[in-house]
């Protein structure tokens, strides 16, 4: 349902996922072309009995899979109603997500602070930097009944 709503309404992207429809086909061809050479390097790695393509196919396409992943960053509802807006089941939801946060951490950036956690002597530094500026949050609040 939040797939298609997007693909119809594309200008509301930002609002939804917090990135622009432009940004999200960015992230979208990169994230699936890693998902990709992911499961080739485990396909080429496996010991078959069966034939590949059995068992039960997936719900969501690898396109909605991300987009799943992205609404619950920006969003943040329980996995019971993440699952209904994209039609699955809370499981099915929780295991979406935590399959493919790995390979968005991959793809994108750490934060500065993320980067330089290792190096004491870098972090303080940046966070000396830090305190000089003056940081703003893009923040959406919304009243909750």
């Amino acid at each position: 349902m939040v797939f298609d709503y997007i693909q119809k309404y594309p200008h509301r992207t930002k609002q939804i996922l917090g990135i622009s429809y432009e940004q999200l086909q960015s992230l979208l061809n990169c994230a699936i072309n890693r998902y990709k050479d992911i499961k080739t390097k485990q396909e080429s790695q496996k010991i078959r009995i069966n034939a590949s393509g059995g068992g039960r196919p997936t719900k969501l396409s690898t396109s909605e899979q991300v987009c799943l992943c992205l609404f619950y960053l920006r969003q943040m509802p329980r996995f019971q109603v993440l699952g209904m807006l994209f039609g699955v089941s809370k499981t099915e939801a929780n295991d979406t997500f935590h399959d493919w946060i790995p390979i968005l951490r991959d793809i994108l950036p750490s934060s500065l602070l993320e980067q330089v956690s290792n190096n004491e002597s870098d972090l303080l530094f940046v966070q000396e930097v830090l305190t000089n500026f003056r940081l703003l949050v893009d923040s959406m609040e919304q009243p909750i009944n």
